[in-house]
């Protein structure tokens, strides 16, 4: 009788498992692990720092090896239904509390926030090998409207070419040296995507920081891209409204204004913008973008809220012409970025008025080079008020090479200078130029070797002694499954 009732109970959990599970269509598990070994001098651009003061290095080189591992899960239901799960883990060899980051140094990780503050993030001594979560998201196709999906969770929002909205890089753990180099860089959002081929809409919702849960403190990102896809010369056109709302600039200011006191003044940032590509000519692309932004300045250096009058521009012209001429089959690309300058950058007090014309680096995705890219984002120079994305023309020339067909070779060079005079004591607009070299082998399909060699060569914007080059050497070793 007992193995009677131990066979109804197998039975009975065995047909209510196979209902539980039967609507699950498919499950795909994935992953990477990524290691990289990197050598960085003279990031602060000043060789003459050394040694420093007790306790803190004693180099200017810093060397470290750093590993990555992402898995990810995707389940596929019945009615259009599926979910995506990514964990990741990211660390520093040996550092298995974080406590020999000497963010206190200059030249070294600091963060920028969502107002675009920058600030050296706290050590707090997490464990190494915590896991955070990269994406967890619910998506319905065809939700109550056959064009219509909807994305609800953590995921990864890109438009464009991500020069407005791409990414939101996060080290929660504090556990990088490199912040740039985090795998974390999704959305706690909501998206609507109406797909009319050729016409694609995009509503987004996304919480950005929720600070006190009682104030109207909150920062948070709204938009709506509409594109476009043509039926000749392999072009698209997209058009798009972007908000982040910003209530609470948060700290203490520099001029000793207490930004608690002012509570729910915004410092909101309207951005609109076209973008759009085409090939003139086969194997010919030219590719440009515009944007506007709008909307409220209010940060730590300000008394009272000023109007916005930002811009930025992209252009970019790449040929593939000789492709298929040559065995090593070579592409070239030349890209012009502008983004607008406040007329008191470096100069302003508590008290300046009038428009504030900075461009506010919003959510980019979109990233051109190894080390100008970060000065004054994640590494301080002694130009800690020049940061890569205000205030700067650029010009940037690539060039691609296959040499075989496993081996990629990648350079490119940058020229940088302000788009407004910084202030008197620094009135040269030469930021300076920066080369970047990267070999890329695969191995075989599912294995790959990097090496990144860069240089950045300040300009006369940069005052000796703080004006020594800075080299950033990455070897990167990577596995897909």
């Amino acid at each position: 009788m007992k193995l009677l009732k131990v066979m109804c109970v197998i039975a009975l959990m065995f047909a209510v498992s196979t209902a539980a599970f039967a609507e699950t269509q498919s499950v795909k598990v994935s992953g990477d692990i990524t290691m990289r070994g990197m050598a960085r001098n003279n990031y602060d651009l000043d060789s003459n720092d050394i040694p420093a003061a007790a306790g803190t290095e004693n180099s200017d080189w810093a060397t470290y090896l750093t590993s990555t591992a992402e898995i990810q899960v995707d389940a596929d239901l019945t009615d259009n239904v599926s979910g995506v799960i990514r964990l990741v883990n990211q660390r520093v060899w040996g550092d298995l509390n974080y406590t020999s980051n000497g963010t206190a140094n200059a030249g070294e990780l600091r963060r920028i926030d969502a107002n675009g503050t920058v600030t050296n993030p706290a050590i707090t001594g997490a464990n190494a090998f915590n896991v955070d979560v990269d994406l967890a998201y619910i998506e319905l196709k065809e939700f109550l409207y056959s064009p219509l999906t909807l994305k609800i969770g953590k995921q990864d929002l890109w438009f464009g070419k991500g020069f407005i909205i791409g990414a939101q890089l996060q080290d929660n753990q504090n556990s990088l040296y490199a912040d740039e180099y985090t795998a974390v860089t999704s959305f706690d959002a909501i998206r609507a995507t109406l797909d009319y081929y050729p016409w694609t809409i995009d509503a987004v919702y996304s919480k950005i920081a929720e600070n006190a849960r009682r104030s109207n403190d909150d920062v948070n990102l709204y938009g709506v891209n509409v594109g476009y896809l043509f039926d000749d010369y392999n072009a698209e056109a997209e058009a798009y409204w972007f908000w982040k709302e910003s209530r609470n600039p948060g700290g203490t200011g520099v001029n000793g204004i207490d930004l608690a006191s002012i509570g729910n003044d915004s410092n909101d940032v309207h951005t609109f913008g076209m973008r759009g590509s085409f090939d003139p000519i086969e194997d010919w692309t030219i590719a440009l973008e515009g944007a506007y932004q709008g909307g409220a300045y209010m940060l730590a250096n300000q008394q009272n809220e000023r109007d916005r009058q930002g811009w930025a521009f992209d252009a970019l012209l790449e040929c593939r012409y000789w492709q298929d001429d040559f065995a090593w089959k070579p592409v070239l690309g030349l890209e012009y970025i502008f983004y607008s300058g406040d007329d008191n950058l470096g100069t302003d007090t508590a008290a300046t008025t009038g428009d504030y014309e900075g461009w506010d680096p919003m959510f980019r995705g979109k990233f051109d080079t190894a080390i100008r890219e970060f000065q004054n984002v994640y590494y301080t120079t002694a130009q800690a008020s020049s940061p890569s994305y205000t205030n700067q023309h650029q010009v940037l020339l690539r060039g691609t090479l296959e040499p075989t067909d496993s081996l990629t070779f990648d350079a490119s060079y940058g020229h940088f200078w302000l788009a407004e005079q910084f202030s008197a004591a620094t009135s040269n607009k030469n930021i300076g130029d920066e080369i970047d070299l990267q070999l890329t082998w695969d191995y075989t399909e599912d294995v790959q070797f990097g090496l990144l060699a860069g240089w950045f060569i300040p300009g006369n914007h940069f005052v000796d002694p703080l004006d020594d080059i800075a080299t950033d050497v990455v070897g990167t070793v990577s596995l897909s499954f």
